[in-house]
């Protein structure tokens, strides 16, 4: 079984201030699609949960069975992998969405350096600063 690989960045111009969301996907080393959407106004955990919620969904879209999401939000990733509890209610709200959308699927969620998510990074920045247009 393939994995699609999601690499997913949330941007915040001021926290909190207006939000952008980035996806890079692969299917194997191939790029198969990118997504940078402007999501309204609220802090950057938020934009970073967004980010992995609309990965979930579009790997649903696309009918995948197995996603691997790598992002470099520590917090995110180690509350997604339950390591870290999550007490801030709207971000609760957002775990467990995920959860939701990761139940009928096999997800691994991967922390790694910003640097290895640039390309989601620059994506999730310009959707940033669209909602400030």
């Amino acid at each position: 079984m393939a994995v699609l690989t999601i690499f997913t960045d949330g941007a915040c111009i001021g926290n909190p201030g207006p939000m952008g969301i980035g996806l890079v996907i692969y299917r194997e080393s191939l790029k198969v699609e990118e997504l940078s959407e402007p999501i309204g106004k609220g802090t950057n955990n938020i934009a970073e949960y967004t980010a992995v919620i609309r990965a979930l969904e579009t790997a649903h879209v696309m009918g995948e069975m197995a996603v691997h999401i790598k992002s470099d939000s520590e917090l995110i990733v180690r509350q997604l992998n339950n390591e870290y509890k999550v007490k801030d209610p709207a971000l609760k709200a957002l775990k467990e969405r995920v959860v939701s959308l990761s139940k009928p699927m096999s997800v691994t969620f991967e922390h790694i350096p910003r640097e290895r998510n640039s390309q989601a990074d620059k994506l999730s920045k310009l959707a940033a600063e669209r909602v400030l247009r």
